[in-house]
């Protein structure tokens, strides 16, 4: 019997998990996974991610934004529309959004723009923000402190940074989501000596599936899936030097707490 964990980033409306997502939500269910959050990456995907959050209530829920990625969509009716989506009580956070100056799919003053404008919406409709950060620590930092102190709550989504970069998020209040990046041996070592310094009360749990499928499960997965969060609650617990069952129930409670969840008993 696994204990109960709560997957706060899974990317659901992802074309892989097109042809069997029953069976993939059942085997999270199996898991222990008594919930999942949807992120939504771009308009028409944060939609999409209500509507599964619609199909399975009390399984499902979803965020709300544009990924920086997508930040070149980022039109002049897009604040409107994301506010919009935001009514929907589906919607638990605005995000995915934030920098990433590693692949640079968008050009960064758009998505710094892009960026700044979700944030706004967040701090309007006092929802919580689902962050996303890669090689672009100072400048995202800097952006997100303008915003801070009108923001509820902010999660740094699959942080694999820095000692440095992490307590720089933790003295902003934010919360931290740890994926099977602690479980890749070639990159993510690091993180199972900075995850024993994150506070249980700001450390969550999830699998960014499909992506970041844990590496050390012989043979690798092609897909992730949320059934596989049972293993980086065990890798996390690990490394924090705690039972895997203290594990879940804090990141769980956490988040519960973040997303303003409340389980269904059983």
């Amino acid at each position: 019997m696994h204990p109960a964990t709560i997957d706060i980033g899974v990317n659901l409306t992802h074309r892989s998990f097109a042809s069997d997502l029953p069976a993939v939500l059942s085997r999270a269910r199996e898991a222990g996974v008594a919930h999942m959050v949807v992120t939504g990456t771009s308009l028409a995907g944060s939609s999409r991610a209500v509507e599964l959050a619609v199909a399975h209530p009390g399984l499902l829920s979803a965020t709300a934004g544009v990924h920086p990625h997508d930040a070149s969509h980022w039109e002049a009716d897009a604040p409107a529309r994301l506010a919009k989506l935001a009514e929907r009580p589906q919607v638990l956070a605005i995000g995915e959004c934030g920098l990433d100056f590693d692949r640079d799919f968008s050009p960064r003053p758009v998505q710094e723009r892009c960026f700044a404008a979700q944030l706004e919406i967040a701090a309007a409709t006092g929802l919580p923000v689902f962050l996303h950060e890669r090689s672009a620590h100072a400048r995202f930092a800097e952006i997100l402190a303008e915003h801070r102190s009108r923001l509820c709550d902010a999660v740094v989504h699959c942080f694999t940074g820095t000692k440095a970069e992490l307590h720089r998020y933790l003295d902003m209040d934010c919360h931290i989501g740890i994926t099977g990046w602690i479980c890749d041996e070639r990159r993510g070592l690091h993180l199972r000596e900075l995850v024993r310094s994150i506070p249980a009360g700001r450390l969550m749990i999830e699998t960014d599936a499909p992506f970041l499928a844990p590496r050390d499960l012989k043979p690798t997965p092609k897909r992730n899936e949320p059934a596989l969060l049972a293993h980086v609650a065990v890798a996390v617990a690990r490394a924090r030097g705690e039972t895997v069952e203290a594990l879940a129930a804090s990141s769980t409670a956490t988040a519960c707490a973040f997303f303003g969840l409340k389980l269904a008993a059983g």
